[in-house]
């Protein structure tokens, strides 16, 4: 086991601009005034499970279909790119279908471990050491846990134009991260 401090705030960070808990806010609030209460607990461990699991699996499923982690992560670069831009520009890209509840499925699923998420965990095993990766979701899924269970304070508290502010600078970071990603997985592309 290698332990990583500067790994782990690498990761952690990456996961946090992709989960984007902040940005989602206004997605939380309006779930929690159409469906009443959020259970925090659960989703937010239900989201760490599936995050874990894929980080483990997900590669056994790219091998079982005769794709390598390279190439996996040159497509998770363009996602992120697009999550980026979605969130510098103030976009929806794509578009979710609209949930019937505020259970396990809307917030764990895909609102926290969704398409993003699961492409940079696997993007991220490219690069980094496992055990790194999960004290990076460990670390995301308390914050997930807090932004949930506190996301009315927090709205009230930063306003909407500090949602957005906030929403922005992760973008821009995202952005970074994803044309370091393309550049460093791309080269093994072609080799």
């Amino acid at each position: 086991m290698n332990f990583d401090f500067k790994e782990m705030i690498t990761v952690g960070m990456v996961l946090f601009a992709v989960i984007d808990i902040i940005g989602s806010i206004p997605i939380i609030i309006d779930l929690r005034s159409k469906h009443g209460h959020i259970e925090s607990e659960k989703a937010s461990l239900v989201a760490g499970i599936i995050m874990i699991v894929f980080l483990f699996v997900g590669e056994e499923i790219l091998k079982l279909i005769g794709i390598d982690v390279n190439s996996f992560a040159v497509a998770g670069s363009f996602v992120l790119f697009f999550l980026a831009l979605e969130m510098i520009l103030g976009i929806r890209i794509y578009k979710d279908e609209e949930a019937s509840s505020a259970s396990i499925v809307p917030i764990a699923f895909p609102l926290i471990a969704g398409a993003g998420t699961m492409t940079t965990l696997l993007s991220l095993r490219a690069q980094f050491q496992t055990v790194n990766i999960i004290v990076g979701i460990l670390l995301n899924i308390v914050l997930v846990y807090a932004v949930l269970k506190s996301s009315s304070k927090i709205e009230k508290m930063l306003g909407k134009n500090g949602l957005g502010v906030i929403r922005k600078t992760f973008g821009v970071v995202l952005l970074a991260i994803a044309v370091k990603l393309f550049a460093s997985n791309v080269k093994a592309l072609f080799i």
